[in-house]
């Protein structure tokens, strides 16, 4: 760990969600990525619990999309973005080529600031292939080249007594104005408990912490409209117990817009 992370702002959070009555359908979309797959597809599964919102993967989920399978992911976003049906546009282009848009979606701003502070409090999952992962990612639609990607975490599944371990970083997908820069982190704790994961963005930087301490810092950050995802992946074919879960026990987060505009 590199130090302490900045203290939260003093002024209330302008997102906030404990999932005491399931997602906010004010705040999130219960679909990933919907405009490049079908509906039933994209459909998040997940369940209410006291301690938040229990992800979920079924055993009879489908593949998010047949061209990407075996992948199955229950997803919330603070918005979504597609041009139309048939187009390559749409938030997150995550295949270089033959990407399409298969359910036009609107455009829906929930939470999106391009610059700002979240806070994400989560159990990642023990259970076989998956992964938990928090991003925020450039909206796009303003600009296609407004695509980069402030990795929170990237968890992968461990079993009891197995060491934990996490990737974080910047991601520049098809914006030339980032760098990548991933580390991958060894955990000293068991993320399969309750922790606190913060991204902080803005001014040409990037911040990323875990339970008040440093992660990494980058000398670089997206100055656009991000939405925030999280997500539960099972990768690979199906097998083990079902259902496989995460929690995801609170977020709250400030935003503001972007103070300088890059060319």
């Amino acid at each position: 760990m590199l130090g302490p992370l900045p203290a939260a702002p003093a002024t209330p959070p302008d997102m906030q969600d404990r999932f005491s009555n399931g997602p906010d359908p004010d705040l999130w979309v219960d679909g990933y990525l919907p405009q490049w797959t079908t509906p039933d597809r994209a459909q998040a599964r997940y369940g209410r619990h006291s301690d938040g919102l229990l992800l979920r993967i079924d055993e009879d989920q489908p593949d998010w999309r047949p061209a990407d399978a075996p992948l199955r992911v229950s997803n919330l976003q603070t918005g979504s973005f597609s041009g139309p049906l048939g187009s390559t546009r749409g938030t997150h282009r995550h295949r270089p080529d033959g990407l399409r848009v298969e359910t036009e979606v609107p455009l829906r701003l929930l939470w999106a600031p391009a610059a700002g502070r979240v806070d994400i409090e989560v159990s990642a999952s023990r259970d076989l292939d998956c992964m938990l992962a928090a991003w925020l990612v450039g909206t796009e639609h303003r600009s296609a080249r407004d695509c980069g990607e402030v990795c929170i975490f990237e968890i992968d599944a461990r079993a009891a007594g197995e060491t934990w371990t996490a990737r974080t970083g910047v991601k520049a997908h098809h914006d030339d104005r980032l760098t990548t820069r991933m580390i991958e982190t060894a955990l000293p704790f068991d993320a399969g408990t309750p922790h606190v994961w913060t991204a902080i963005w803005g001014d040409g930087e990037t911040i990323i912490g875990c339970d008040g301490e440093i992660v990494q810092r980058l000398p670089q950050a997206p100055d656009y409209p991000l939405f925030l995802m999280i997500d539960l992946f099972e990768i690979g074919p199906p097998r083990g117990t079902y259902p496989k879960t995460a929690m995801v026990h609170s977020v709250r987060g400030w935003g503001r817009s972007a103070r300088v505009s890059r060319g």
